[in-house]
């Protein structure tokens, strides 16, 4: 009677230790399962005066594809994920002619990417542990 007791026991804890490692978040799903709009550049609260056209927004699409808006023109490229190494091509992008220099620094700051960390409610791009931008899920 004690054998099994314990060995029902076993498959309690076998059971809900399993239970633990299939909550454990994917990055690249978290990645793809939102639209992120910028909320911090290089360090600073966002200056939306930089931004005229709207806030810059990035999505990671199935396949690698990159997709965003840099606060005045679209772009479309690619993206790989490689553990938390991520690098960003911004790929093409229109031509619109735009109004001071946020765009300018976003795009500069996407290109120092090499790392990241994201949870539910926060995609932090960075260049090693020096944090480039962070976002947050665009709203809809």
């Amino acid at each position: 009677m004690k054998t099994i007791r314990i060995f029902l026991l076993g498959i309690i804890i076998l059971s809900f230790g399993g239970c633990g490692s299939s909550s454990s978040l994917n990055p690249l799903s978290l990645l793809t399962g939102n639209s992120w709009a910028l909320n911090t550049l290089l360090g600073q609260g966002l200056d939306l005066s930089k931004f005229s056209q709207g806030v810059p927004s990035l999505s990671f699409l199935e396949g690698g594809r990159l997709a965003g808006f840099a606060g005045c023109n679209n772009f479309s490229g690619g993206f790989s994920l490689e553990g938390t190494e991520l690098k960003l091509d911004p790929g093409a992008m229109t031509k619109k002619a735009c109004p001071g220099n946020g765009e300018d620094e976003f795009m500069a700051a996407l290109s120092q990417v090499k790392n990241f960390k994201v949870g539910k409610d926060q995609l932090t791009l960075l260049d090693g542990a020096k944090e480039l931008m962070s976002f947050v899920p665009k709203e809809d």
